[in-house]
């Protein structure tokens, strides 16, 4: 074969593959393994994800995405959700189809049904049948280009197709359209067969016959664009995996994420509600969901006093004003709530504390000698939250932030980035997260203020303070903030799942936006670095995520009840009592449940209250000052002496509010 015949293209690792000419990825992943090529989803050509079936350049670099990567997974969803939206317009001659993403461990796809019909549990067995014997016929995805003239002409029996077409070549596509149309006159569309054809990005696997392990979940209304103004569809929510175990262990999963919905357990625990009288998206707090928040709010002020934090307090609405210097008003107005306005002007709810502590700052000339300036505060937010969009504390209008804001000078800032990065994983571990993912975001240039060299500093002083700690961590090219670079912290729970909870961000916008200064060591005047930083993310939704994460069962020192002491009759409730007054008097959270039922009754109910510890007292623990001591999770001893109980409680409890918690990874 001679030179002119074939081309080279590089792989991840550096080596150099000498292919055919015309040769593909897939042909590429077949010329290593059969393994790799069984495996293989589709492929990343020069930082660009492409299907398995096109053609390759010479020089090109090249990876091969596998079915058990996220980014495999990815597209074994976005195809699956193809496959769904077909057998649906076969099977209900008429319908409009919308988008149909890949989401987190999933997929979905919205719908308009002729005559306003809706789906219905039948018609989800009938789907999956459908979608089973398009996997089963092999079909091959077909991608095509057009222009957007054609695309309109081929969607004309679908609006909301040609909505997005029409949004994206205009310049007004959000990201709803991301991924159906990639922008410009060109647009892509996929074919499975010649009677359907959908709009899409893709990539996409090359045949029907890669996919099969999924399952249709449920049916939910949902507005087009999330506008409650908008058109009412009917969203179809599917998952798809690389394989029936994947599969059946995430249906697993799930039954475990039902039991620890913290909505339900909110109401078992008698925590808190959401009373229809407040409003969407607003929740009360009942007195045993206020201790443990409470204790939270404690442990939070703390370690912020105890590592040279300055508190503040901010008011919970303000000016307009404020908020056209900040710019919320012209970057995040959709997401504020509306002006009220009043006799000296107009008024917004704060959406973010951060601007009020840039007037703290400002209040008055600062020196270096005052950096860095450490602002803390719980501070109360409002944010407009669509009605759809809500989901307990987990995604809530009104919620109180950890929030700090430090202002320092561009060389404290790689030493600062690494302290929080300290703090962050402290707290977080104090709270019983030990599993951690790390993303690094840096800019896009398209979007940002502030200097390529301010820049370049802060996104090394953030990457080094990620390999002083040692630890691995993605980048999210171009994924910053306009305004700064920053890094999210991710915690995996007891069963598994992904949360973001902290952030560190640089800030070089807001100190230029409000004219922040400091007079040097030269006596001349220069703009503070500030660093945005909160532990919890909210102090409600960090709730949220512990109370799935835990099951309910908070660890001794943040159970709302710590020890409930149960008689076994009525003769022994004066010694029950007399143990209650002791433990009070010692600090600890601790009840009765007198003997007007039966014993074992009584211990159940306090199972499912998940009390740490139950001790059941009768004729000998009088006698003898014991206690039979029945912990949760644990096997029953008796005839503890109360002495050594308490002592055995102080010990696992000791300073467990207050305390640094060691802080190296």
């Amino acid at each position: 074969m001679s030179a002119v015949e074939t081309f080279e293209v590089s792989l991840p690792d550096g080596t150099l593959k000498t292919l055919p000419a015309g040769s593909t990825s897939l042909d590429l992943a077949q010329g290593i393994g059969s393994r790799l090529a069984k495996a293989a989803v589709a492929a990343v050509v020069d930082g660009v994800e492409t299907d398995l079936t096109v053609a390759l350049a010479a020089g090109a670099k090249v990876s091969i995405i596998t079915a058990e990567s996220e980014a495999g997974r990815h597209v074994l969803r976005h195809s699956t959700a193809h496959v769904m939206a077909q057998a649906v317009v076969q099977l209900f001659v008429g319908a409009k189809f919308t988008i149909g993403p890949a989401i987190e461990d999933g997929f979905y796809y919205d719908f308009e049904l002729p005559g306003g019909k809706t789906f219905s549990d039948t018609d989800l067995a009938a789907i999956t049948e459908k979608m089973r014997e398009i996997i089963k016929a092999d079909q091959s995805f077909t991608r095509d280009e057009m222009s957007a003239k054609a695309a309109l002409e081929l969607f004309a029996d679908q609006p909301y197709k040609c909505e997005i077409i029409t949004r994206v070549t205009s310049g007004s596509a959000d990201g709803t359209d991301a991924s159906e149309v990639q922008g410009g006159d060109v647009v892509s569309v996929y074919r499975n067969t010649d009677s359907f054809v959908d709009l899409c990005r893709g990539p996409h696997v090359s045949t029907t016959g890669k996919l099969g392990h999924f399952a249709l979940m449920k049916v939910a209304g949902a507005y087009w664009r999330g506008n409650e103004k908008g058109p009412m569809l009917q969203r179809i929510y599917g998952t798809a995996w690389e394989s029936k175990a994947a599969l059946e262990e995430h249906i697993t999963r799930l039954a475990e994420a039902e039991k620890r919905d913290h909505r339900r357990l909110a109401v078992e625990m008698d925590l808190l509600s959401f009373p229809s009288e407040l409003g969407g998206g607003l929740a009360v707090w009942h007195p045993k969901g206020g201790i443990v928040r409470k204790l939270m709010e404690d442990y939070s002020r703390h370690r912020h006093q105890n590592g040279g934090y300055q508190f503040v307090f901010t008011p919970h609405l303000a000016n307009a004003d404020l908020f056209e210097t900040s710019g919320h008003l012209h970057f995040y107005k959709d997401g504020m709530y509306p002006p009220m306005e009043m006799d000296n002007g107009t008024y917004y709810p704060k959406p973010m504390n951060c601007p009020m502590h840039c007037l703290i700052y400002r209040d008055r000339q600062r020196s270096y000698r005052e950096l860095p300036l450490r602002l803390f505060e719980l501070g109360t937010v409002y944010r407009y939250e669509r009605a759809g969009t809500l989901h307990g504390l987990l995604r809530i209008r009104g919620f109180t932030q950890d929030d700090s804001h430090i202002f320092c000078t561009e060389d404290q800032m790689a030493d600062e980035i690494t302290s929080l990065l300290d703090f962050v994983i402290s707290v977080l571990r104090k709270f019983g997260f030990e599993d951690f993912e790390f993303k690094l975001s840096t800019r896009d240039p398209e979007k940002s203020v502030g200097s390529d060299e301010i820049w370049e500093k802060a996104t090394t002083a953030l990457r080094e303070a990620l390999h002083r700690h040692g630890v691995d961590y993605s980048v999210k090219e171009g994924d910053a903030a306009f305004y700064g670079p920053k890094i999210d912290i991710d915690v995996r729970d007891a069963i598994g799942r992904k949360w973001q909870l902290s952030t560190i961000q640089c800030d070089f916008n807001l100190p230029e936006r409000f004219k922040l200064e400091y007079i040097g060591s030269d006596n001349g005047r220069h703009q503070p670095i500030m660093l945005h930083r909160a532990l919890f993310g909210s102090v409600e939704r960090f709730f949220g995520v512990l109370l799935e994460h835990y099951g309910g069962a908070f660890p001794t020192w943040l159970a709302p009840v710590q020890v409930r002491v149960l008689p076994v009759t009525s003769g022994h409730e004066s010694y029950a009592t007399k143990l209650v007054a002791q433990l009070l008097r010692a600090g600890f959270r601790v009840d009765t449940s007198v003997a007007d039922e039966q014993l074992g009754k009584r211990i159940r109910s306090a199972k499912l209250e998940r009390i740490p510890y139950v001790l059941v007292v009768g004729d000998d623990d009088v006698a003898n000052e014991t206690v039979g001591v029945n912990p949760r999770g644990g096997e029953v001893i008796r005839d503890v002496k109360f002495a050594d109980f308490v002592k055995q409680l102080q010990d696992e409890t000791v300073d467990l509010t207050t305390d640094a918690t060691e802080l190296a990874l």
